[in-house]
């Protein structure tokens, strides 16, 4: 309804201008073509008025009165008719007595705009003298009907009006199709807004349309994949929670109510001792779950790191435990400048979890080497390996793989967390057979200077 008061206004501003103007512009042209055809006609009718030539006379005079619509006169120098485009019925008749033949028998052609008492109509007259070796011998006059000449400058203003009429309905029409074509993408996002309402988060909607509704349908695309992260997230970390910490807070239960039911002070302790493990292991395994229930919905900003500099932090971190185990912690570098883009919170604590493994999993007197290279950080062992078919099932929180379950005892969200967290940088964590024995876990992330624009 806008776009069509919009259109009319504009077709009303350029229209009535155009009216008017077309309205004088036609008078102008059928006064300029009355005077025309009645110079014309006295021109012709100088070598014409003797009565030889009366025939050929009335021709011209007939096909000029054609082509102004009106009526043409031809007179003598006493204002008799010589010629009528009407017809024989007038000839003779004296028209001496009108203003404008009075003007044009003095030599003065003129037009005016007068009441005609014969036909009692306003009429437009035009007279010009013939003119003769300088004097005029006769006159030419052109009448016009002036509703006549109304009724072409209505017809104009028909067509006009007409042509307006076309371009609003052109106009309707083109700015339905527009409007449609811009709202075809808005109502298909609306739909996919309420499937993402009443439940269905796999929902997304299709970008398209102009460069603002593909913008607008991409954030909800981003917005819709982040609310399902979060969801699963959630619902993720309740049934973990609740099944894995049942079996420490249960052991813990148990150690209390021994320790509180044995009379030997020593015995008790003991049992005390156990409790207070399980309840180390319970917030070791509350502070992973947390870590995994909001990985991804974090702000951490990426930068330029040296991989270099985080394998050194990491040895040193990890060196005295490595002592402890009688393990050797060593680092590998290609000498080319190894960097990645990412947080380096998170690519510390991915690291930790490879070493961590790495250290625990390795037998005495060998050595557990972190190699560099650009976008890539490797934690080398030479522990029991683990088989193929195991090498994602570990990846599932809390699997932990016939190896994990013969070892030493761990939460088994460890590597869900570094895989997670390498994630959220286009990275990955991979681990593979190594020559020899061992295992290579790998640790991939975009380099510092090809990192994806995706990447935050």
């Amino acid at each position: 309804m806008a776009l069509a008061y919009v259109l009319l206004l504009a077709i009303i501003a350029l229209g009535v201008p155009l009216a008017v103007s077309l309205s004088a512009r036609v008078k102008a042209e059928v006064r300029s073509q009355a005077r025309g055809q009645a110079d014309l006609v006295a021109a012709t009718a100088e070598d014409l008025l003797a009565p030889a030539f009366r025939r050929r006379l009335q021709t011209v005079v007939e096909t000029a009165a054609r082509s102004v619509r009106g009526r043409i006169l031809v007179l003598d120098a006493g204002g008799r008719v010589l010629v009528d485009s009407a017809g024989p019925a007038q000839l003779g008749a004296s028209y001496e007595a009108r203003p404008e033949i009075e003007s044009a028998l003095g030599g003065q052609p003129v037009q005016v705009q007068r009441a005609s008492r014969t036909l009692g109509q306003e009429i437009l007259a035009t007279a010009v003298p013939i003119v003769h070796n300088g004097r005029p011998v006769g006159a030419v006059r052109v009448t016009q009907s002036v509703s006549a000449v109304n009724d072409a400058v209505h017809r104009a203003l028909l067509g006009l009006g007409g042509i307006g009429a076309v371009v609003l309905a052109l106009g309707l029409a083109a700015g339905a199709l527009i409007a449609a074509q811009v709202a075809r993408p808005m109502r298909r996002l609306e739909r996919v807004a309420r499937r993402v309402a009443d439940g269905d988060l796999e929902a997304r909607a299709e970008v398209e349309g102009s460069s603002e509704q593909r913008s607008l349908g991409a954030s909800f695309n981003d917005m819709t994949a982040r609310i399902e992260r979060l969801i699963h997230a959630q619902r993720d970390f309740v049934a973990d929670a609740s099944h894995q910490l049942r079996t420490p807070l249960t052991g813990l239960r148990l150690r209390l109510e021994e320790a509180k039911a044995v009379d030997d002070p020593a015995a008790a302790a003991a049992e005390i001792n156990a409790g207070i493990a399980e309840l180390d292991r319970l917030a070791h395994t509350v502070e992973e779950l947390l870590l995994l229930s909001r990985a991804g919905e974090r702000q951490l900003q990426g930068e330029a790191v040296e991989l270099d500099e985080v394998a050194a932090s990491a040895l040193d971190r990890w060196r005295p435990m490595a002592e402890n185990r009688g393990i050797t912690l060593a680092h590998e570098h290609n000498g080319t400048e190894a960097t990645a883009w990412c947080a380096r919170a998170d690519l510390e604590r991915a690291l930790d979890t490879l070493i961590e493994n790495g250290v625990h999993y390795a037998p005495a007197d060998t050595t557990v080497t972190i190699a560099t290279a650009p976008g890539v950080i490797e934690v080398r062992d030479r522990g029991p390996g683990i088989a193929p078919e195991e090498r994602e099932l570990v990846f599932e929180r809390f699997h932990r793989g016939r190896t994990g379950r013969t070892g030493p005892s761990g939460s088994g969200l460890g590597l869900a967390i570094a895989r997670e967290l390498a994630r959220e940088w286009n990275g990955e964590v991979t681990l593979e057979e190594r020559g020899g024995g061992g295992t290579i876990a790998r640790l991939s992330l975009p380099q510092a200077l090809t990192r994806p624009k995706s990447i935050r």
